[in-house]
Parts: structure tokens; C-alpha cells; sequence
């Protein structure tokens, strides 16, 4: 059911991909986990959704060789609501489905589900207790004026940014049919990240050797 309505939803891939990481001291995309760079991992499980793919970065010439589109932020200096607000200008479709380029386990079935759900709301935001996913969500591009009126109110919080939106919330218990671990909203922020990034892959790739 759910890749019926995916079929019907107009969807791109927008990648936050902004650069340098202090807390990481390199260049996060372009780190490698299991013979592969974050970014190309992110960007492979979004080609079999996404119509298009755009990254969002002030440095495109970095990422040139990944042959997609690159955009820098309209109103630079305000972080991710800015990477947010520039992905959904340049996109063609209805929804933007924004991620980290640093999401290494990326669940290609709940983001499916995600999708089928997109036209029953504005924002679309797995939610888990108090804990919220806006950088793991989709949007639809007719919430771009609304962002744009609180980026220039001086608003720099996604989540603060879309109050008001109308939002479909996806909970642990819709999660958990897809990712029980809770693994696709793990970022690389952190060399001790990196560590058990490359671990957890590690185990994955010798789980399924056995299997």
C-alpha cells in the first residue's frame, strides 16, 4: 500500500550537508564508514524515493563528483532552518525529504512509510516522547513563505519554525515496525560516534555473512 501512494506523492531528496564539524574536526560527508563516504550512503537509500536530489552546502565544489545539484543557503548564518529553507527553493516537487549527509543507517521502509503519509499534513516528523526528528522529516514546499516570515522574525529553530504548521507525527510505536533499534536517527557528530558507527556496521555486515 505504502508504494502505491509514494507513486502518487511528489517527492525530492534534500541533503543538509554544510561542511567541516568541529566536534568531528573533518569534514563529515566525506568521512568513510564500511568503504563507502556518510554522504554516498545517504544519498544511495534516498535515489530509490526521491525524484531528484539536492545537497545543501556553501561548498559545492567538494561534492561536485556525487554529479547532483548543489545549493547554498539563502539566508546564511541562521544553520539548519537556513539549509531547510534553501533545499525546499530548489526543489521541484511538492515535499522535500530533508536529512543529515551524517545519517549512516537510514531506513529506506519507515522513510517510505513517511512519504505515504505526506499528504495529510504540511510536516511530516517522527516524534519520539519529547524528542523530535526535523532533520529526518519531510515538508511540503508550500510551508516555504511561512519559514522564510520566521527566519526573518529572527526564529533560527526548526522546530520553532514550524509550530503552528499543520504536522503528522510519526510515534515510536510506527517506528518500531521498521527500525525497533531506533538506528536511523543516529548521526556522527563525534569521533566516539564515528567509532560506533563503523562498529555497528561492522556487526550488521557479519550478521548478514552468517545469515
Amino acid at each position: 500500500m505504502c508504494s502505491n501512494k509514494i507513486e502518487t506523492v511528489s517527492v525530492s531528496g534534500i541533503v543538509l550537508a554544510g561542511g567541516a564539524s568541529a566536534r568531528l574536526g573533518q569534514d563529515k560527508a566525506l568521512v568513510e564508514v564500511a568503504g563507502q563516504t556518510l554522504v554516498e550512503r545517504v544519498v544511495d537509500v534516498l535515489r530509490s524515493l526521491a525524484r531528484e536530489i539536492v545537497l545543501v552546502t556553501p561548498s559545492p565544489e567538494r561534492l561536485a563528483w556525487l554529479g547532483l545539484r548543489t545549493v547554498d543557503d539563502v539566508y546564511p548564518g541562521v544553520g539548519t532552518l537556513g539549509g531547510l529553507h534553501a533545499g525546499l527553493a530548489a526543489i521541484g516537487s511538492a515535499y522535500g525529504l530533508v536529512v543529515g549527509c551524517d545519517m549512516p543507517f537510514l531506513n529506506r521502509d519507515l522513510l517510505a512509510y513517511m512519504i505515504a503519509q505526506a499528504e495529510e499534513a504540511e510536516v511530516v516528523m517522527p516524534r519520539m516522547g519529547r524528542f523530535y526528528e526535523p532533520l529526518h522529516a519531510i515538508y511540503a514546499r508550500s510551508v516555504l513563505p511561512a519559514l522564510e516570515a520566521r527566519i526573518l522574525a529572527g526564529e533560527r529553530r526548526i522546530r520553532q519554525a514550524c509550530a503552528g504548521l499543520r504536522t503528522r507525527y510519526i510515534v515510536e510505536d510506527e517506528i518500531a515496525v521498521f527500525d525497533p533499534g531506533l538506528e536511523s536517527f543516529f548521526n556522527v557528530n563525534t569521533p566516539e560516534d564515528l567509532e560506533r558507527a563503523r562498529a555497528l556496521l561492522e556487526s550488521q555486515n557479519a550478521g548478514r555473512l552468517e545469515g
